[in-house]
Order: C-alpha cells, then sequence, then structure tokens
C-alpha cells in the first residue's frame, strides 16, 4: 500500500480524501445529468438546488442567523479589503488592528476609501505577539481585525467590546474552530483552507449594514443578497458544498475544533522540547491551531530539513516568502496521522545529524 502524501500548504490547502473521490466519480456526470458539473449552467434547477444546500450547511455549521446574509463571491479575502470599507462606510474613518502581513494589506486597501486608524500593532520578532486595543473606540465604522494570522501563526482568542460592528478575515480558521457569529458585524474568507478550492469567498454580513452604494454593481454587496449575481465559481461551490457535508458527518465544527486542538497540541509539545526546533510563537495563548510557523534558527538547516521532509512525502512545509522558516498548516482535511509522521522525522532528522546535507536524498 502506497504511503500517503501530507500536504502542510497554507492554501491551497489539503482537501478531505473521501470529498475528492466522490468529486472524480462525479466529474463526468453530476448526479447522472450526463453533464459535468463544470459545464452546468448556474440559473439550472440542479445548480440552483446546489447553491441552496451549500447555504443551508454553512447555517448550520455555524448557528448563523437569519438576520445575517451569505454572500459567495470571488477575487478572494483579498478583494474583501476593499469591499468592506466600500460598503460600511458612513463616516468614512475606519479602526485596525494590525497583527501581522495580511491585516497590512487589509489596512493599505482601506486608506484608498477613508481614514484609517491603526488602533493597535503587534509586536515581536515576525509579529508573534498580538497587539492589545483601547478600552475605547470612537468615531469608526467598524473596527477590523485578521482572526487568525496565517503567516505569523498567532489566533484572537478575546475579542475586543465595542460599540461599532466587528469585521475579521477568517480565511484560515473558518470551520476550524467555534466562531461566534454575533459578535461579528461581517466575517469573510477566502475558501482555499477549510472550504473548498481557491476561486471562492464567502462573506456573512449582517444585513442592517447593508445599503445601497454607489459602486460598481459587482463591489456593492447589496447586488449579491440571497441571489448569485452573475456566474459564481460553479466547480469550487460544488466541492465546497461536498466538504461541508463531510464536516458535518463527522461531527461539525466542535469535532474539527477537537481534532485541530488535538494536532496542534502535538506538534507544539514536540517544538517546545526540541534541541533542534523551535515555535516562533511562545505565548501559549495566542497560538494558532491551523498554522504553526517553526525554524532550527538557520536557514540551510531549515532547507534542509524542508528537502528531508518532502522526500518522506510531507509536502509544503516552507515558510511564507516573506519571513522564511518552516510552516505546518493543520486544517481541517489533515489527519492526526499526517501530524505524528511529521513529529517523526523531526526526531528522525535531529538523531541523523542536522549538519548532513539532504538536497539530494
Amino acid at each position: 500500500m502506497a504511503v500517503p502524501i501530507y500536504n502542510f500548504s497554507a492554501g491551497p490547502g489539503m482537501l478531505p480524501a473521501p470529498v475528492l473521490r466522490e468529486v472524480q466519480a462525479q466529474f463526468l456526470s453530476y448526479k447522472e445529468s450526463g453533464v459535468s458539473i463544470v459545464e452546468m449552467s448556474h440559473r439550472s434547477k440542479r445548480f440552483t438546488e446546489l447553491a441552496r444546500h451549500l447555504e443551508e450547511r454553512l447555517r448550520r455549521l455555524m448557528a448563523i442567523p437569519d438576520e445575517y446574509a451569505v454572500l459567495w463571491l470571488q477575487g478572494g479575502a483579498t478583494l474583501q479589503f476593499s469591499m468592506v470599507p466600500m460598503n460600511l462606510k458612513t463616516a468614512g474613518r475606519f479602526a485596525y488592528l494590525d497583527s501581522g502581513v495580511w491585516s497590512q494589506k487589509a489596512i493599505a486597501d482601506a486608506r484608498r476609501v477613508g481614514t484609517v486608524d491603526v488602533i493597535g500593532s503587534a509586536r515581536g520578532v515576525g509579529y508573534s505577539e498580538l497587539p492589545t486595543w483601547p478600552e475605547t473606540i470612537q468615531g469608526a465604522d467598524y473596527l477590523h481585525l485578521t482572526l487568525n494570522n496565517t503567516i505569523e501563526g498567532t489566533r484572537y482568542t478575546a475579542l475586543p467590546e465595542t460599540d461599532v460592528p466587528l469585521v475579521a478575515d477568517v480565511s484560515s480558521n473558518i470551520l476550524a474552530e467555534h466562531i461566534d457569529v454575533r459578535r461579528f458585524g461581517l466575517l469573510y474568507a477566502g475558501a482555499q483552507k477549510n472550504i473548498g478550492p481557491a476561486g471562492l469567498t464567502v462573506v456573512i454580513v449582517r444585513r442592517d449594514l447593508i445599503s445601497e452604494r454607489d459602486v460598481p454593481s459587482y463591489l456593492s454587496y447589496e447586488n449579491h443578497v440571497d441571489t448569485l449575481l452573475n456566474t459564481p465559481s460553479t466547480f469550487s461551490m460544488y466541492v465546497a458544498e461536498r466538504v461541508l457535508a463531510w464536516i458535518e458527518a463527522e461531527g461539525g465544527v466542535d469535532e474539527m475544533e477537537r481534532r485541530n486542538r488535538l494536532k496542534s497540541e502535538r506538534l507544539y509539545r514536540a517544538l517546545d522540547t526540541s534541541s533542534l526546533f523551535r515555535p516562533l510563537v511562545t505565548d501559549t495563548t495566542s497560538r494558532s491551531l491551523t498554522n504553526i510557523p517553526f525554524t532550527t534558527g538557520n536557514e540551510e538547516t531549515d532547507e534542509a530539513f524542508r528537502l528531508y521532509a518532502e522526500a518522506r512525502d510531507l509536502i509544503e512545509l516552507g515558510g511564507h516568502r516573506s519571513v522564511g522558516g518552516l510552516r505546518a498548516s493543520l486544517y481541517n482535511a489533515m489527519p492526526l496521522e499526517g501530524v505524528e509522521r511529521l513529529v517523526d522525522t523531526m526526531h528522525e532528522f535531529e538523531q541523523e545529524g542536522h549538519h548532513v546535507s539532504y538536497k539530494n536524498v
């Protein structure tokens, strides 16, 4: 029996094997229709039913109240860096917490729309310490934060108490841990980590925040409420519906969070006790469950381990290009066995001597 390949990519991330097999089996003829899902009209009865099931599953999994609209968009989370301020602008003043690379990109785009107040910035090497926030936030249309920082490996476990709507980028932890939707005015996420393939973005927005806007038609939330404005990412929506069905069958978000805690605790324990590897985030209260950056402290040794692991079918362990080092992303589809094999491989690498070159393994 072939040894499985474990993909630790931060995104597009690993998808559940049963879903991939089902998609493969259905690809040429979706539900015996004789038509592939990739050539099916998004206005057809079959696809309309699929889109309905997709939204219903997400609402059940995240306990999304009726007073929130669910929008299926394109452009990734990056497009939301602009769409959020465009659609929530009233006074034209926005508050942001700067916790890393993605929040910095969101801040840069929001500044094209209005005035940005950065009310807190991360500290520490590699932004490893989350920013705090002031007790009161006045005059802002909303407060934005990145709930889980994919690159830096940090996550918020407490939320600001504020009278302004709370907006969060949840791309890398949606469906991986419990998120209380009612605490937020708006949540957005790229799909390619825990939902499905790249090409799909979900926005969960409180309906009272949606209003008519003088922006290009696609960029207005109002035009996407309870409808598909244009041809969506049909294949991505199809796979996402199947992934959500898999999550439900496996026990829902509570079960995903239990597994993710188990996986991340296993890897953090190995890093904390290793004589060679160390985690970049030392504050145990803000460590991500899904994205774990680590290093040996030496670029050549980091690269040697990446190649050593890759030769043993553990792939995509390189750190983000902006920070280097190593990173393991443990999204929902990553089984505990993958983490155990990574830990064993780290031990083997240490025992064999990290000074050895593994470039030709």
